[in-house]
């Protein structure tokens, strides 16, 4: 026998089950349909906010990306300049004109640090760590959000299925699908648990 000959004669087992003491099937049928409808509704918007969270991280991860990396080409650039001028400090250290010396020190220590403008070269590694740190945070929370999503969805078609079979094996195992998908998203927003 077929694995969806078996499932179809469970769910009509199930369907024919869903009735309680004084209550007529179709009674129960329809109140199981309604509560299943406006179930899907919920937990359609709720999947919505997980699939804006989860194109949040990925916008996250992509933009902080690109943007330390531009950032550390500045402080290569800066770095090649520095040197630069380190080479001309000891060719006029050579030459001892005492006016360009005091000038290439002081731009020498600009590039090595300048908080006027944030744009000294510690100041760029600062910044770029901080970005990095932003990435890698998004870099841990999207897995499970993903996953979460995954299970959303499957969690609706649980429920999709329930209305269509009567069946409320499959609403009870939705709405367990989500309540696991809940979890998932919340370990994902938080990192709450010590994995």
């Amino acid at each position: 026998m077929a694995l969806s000959d078996i499932l179809l004669k469970q769910l009509s087992k199930n369907a024919n089950k869903v009735s309680t003491e004084g209550e007529h099937p179709e009674d129960a049928t329809n109140k199981l349909k309604s509560k299943a409808a406006l179930i899907i509704s919920v937990f359609a918007a709720i999947f919505s906010v997980n699939a804006f969270i989860q194109s949040q991280l990925a916008s996250t991860i992509l933009n902080n990306t690109i943007h330390a990396n531009d950032i550390y080409s500045f402080y290569q650039a800066k770095s090649i300049k520095q040197n630069l001028a380190e080479m001309q400090l000891d060719d006029a250290i050579d030459r001892k004109e005492t006016a360009k010396i005091s000038t290439l020190k002081a731009k020498i220590d600009r590039y090595e640090s300048d908080p006027a403008t944030g744009e000294g070269k510690k100041e760029l590694l600062a910044k770029a760590k901080h970005i990095e740190a932003e990435r890698d945070l998004a870099k841990k929370k999207a897995p499970w959000i993903g996953v979460a999503g995954s299970i959303m969805q499957i969690a609706i078609v649980l429920l999709t299925a329930s209305i269509l079979s009567t069946g409320a094996m499959m609403f009870w195992a939705g709405l367990a699908a989500q309540a696991v998908a809940l979890l998932i998203m919340s370990h994902g927003l938080l990192l709450w648990l010590p994995i």
